[in-house]
């Protein structure tokens, strides 16, 4: 009998044994997102999709591009930057963040991402820029492309540093989305975030995230103020293996965007689990296979499925899984054979290919002129 059908009757059985996951905590941003950080699952939320000044959250997107460039070659951590007027002069007359480089001056490339990251410098966001791409605009145009590709489709950047700007836009849950992928795609670049401070040009700052201070498990992301964007913090906390990030944006002041953004950590922590159904080259069904050398093939996921739920909710997960049939052979390993389905109280998780485990190469000819026979008998 195929896997999942067992699984099904398993899980309905004990559905009237579910208990409820509490309402999220009352929060003050006026948008907000918890994502489980090894599904992208959206947890809670609040206005995910409003189009926000996003502020200095923007350096997430500027940190991320380097790290991109660093990773193609193009660019090393070693690189000696030259740090221009335009670069200087951010902050210079306002109280705008800055590292303090100075005009003229050669500083590293690994010391301008410190700059950014630790000390949400807007300088060294232009010098980056400028150090990448030739100029602000060429560097806006890369987060640009880069936002579309990570599927950020409600974001748009006009600069490296999130000054405000008409268009310069971006949502809770893209910014969540582009956190998940700075974890994923450069862990050690991520890393710098965690750090709590940072001393260049004989200047100590500290990182404004005071999250690292107050809880152990945070080890990121950044913060964020304009009088027009209002308090914002994008947050990420590792518990026991699982990873949760918050996105908190519009509260009314420091100590607001901290507490909604640990009480949404909190929350999730301790209100949902993230559960592996299958890992990857494990059998979710068996098939039978016309005119093969073999006359099944198993077909499973291309990667461990996991699938964030609320607490106590595994038992009513329904899994359908959809494969057309007559499979004939040759079927190549990873080829896609169907798709599963994931749901929950009707509301579907999600929906992943289902692909074949193992070649199935063309029988010999007595072998498919009786498989042929079968099929057109349907035995």
């Amino acid at each position: 009998m195929p896997r999942f059908a067992p699984l099904v009757l398993a899980f309905a059985c004990f559905a009237a044994s579910a208990k409820p996951v509490p309402e999220p905590p009352p929060l003050d941003a006026e948008a907000y997102v918890l994502m489980d950080g090894a599904t992208g699952q959206i947890l809670s939320a609040k206005n995910p999709d409003k189009k926000r000044s996003p502020a200095s959250i923007t350096k997430v997107m500027t940190s991320y591009v380097a790290f991109e460039e660093i990773a193609a070659g193009r660019a090393a951590m070693d690189d000696t930057v030259l740090i221009s007027e335009k670069a200087w002069r951010q902050g210079i007359d306002s109280s705008q963040s800055r590292m303090f480089i100075e005009v003229g001056s050669q500083v590293s490339l690994e010391a301008l991402l410190r700059g950014i990251i630790v000390q949400s410098g807007n300088d060294a966001s232009v010098a980056v820029a400028e150090h990448m791409a030739g100029s602000e605009a060429g560097f806006a145009s890369m987060m640009n492309t880069t936002a579309q590709r990570l599927g950020m489709n409600d974001s748009h950047f006009e600069n490296a540093s999130g000054m405000p700007a008409p268009t310069h836009r971006s949502t809770a849950r893209d910014i969540a989305t582009l956190v998940r992928a700075h974890i994923a795609d450069f862990p050690e670049g991520y890393a710098l975030y965690s750090e709590k401070e940072y001393s260049y040009n004989g200047i100590r700052q500290f990182n404004r995230n005071r999250l690292l201070w107050r809880d152990d498990s945070v080890d990121g992301v950044k913060t964020g103020y304009t009088s027009e964007s209002g308090y914002c913090l994008a947050s990420s906390a590792e518990r026991d293996g699982r990873r949760l990030i918050a996105v908190v944006l519009g509260t009314s002041s420091p100590d607001a965007r901290e507490q909604d953004s640990l009480a949404l950590l909190n929350y999730g922590f301790r209100f949902f689990d993230t559960v592996t159904l299958f890992d990857r080259d494990e059998a979710v069904q068996t098939h039978r296979v016309f005119g093969g050398a073999q006359s099944e093939v198993d077909v499973g996921v291309r990667s461990a499925l996991r699938v964030a739920l609320p607490r106590d909710a595994e038992e009513r997960i329904q899994l359908q899984a959809e494969v057309p049939s007559p499979l004939q052979a040759p079927i190549a390993k990873g080829a896609q054979l169907g798709t599963l389905t994931v749901t929950l109280d009707d509301e579907t998780l999600l929906v992943e290919p289902l692909v074949a485990n193992q070649d199935v190469a063309q029988g010999g000819i007595v072998k498919r002129l009786i498989d042929a026979v079968r099929l057109r008998l349907g035995v």
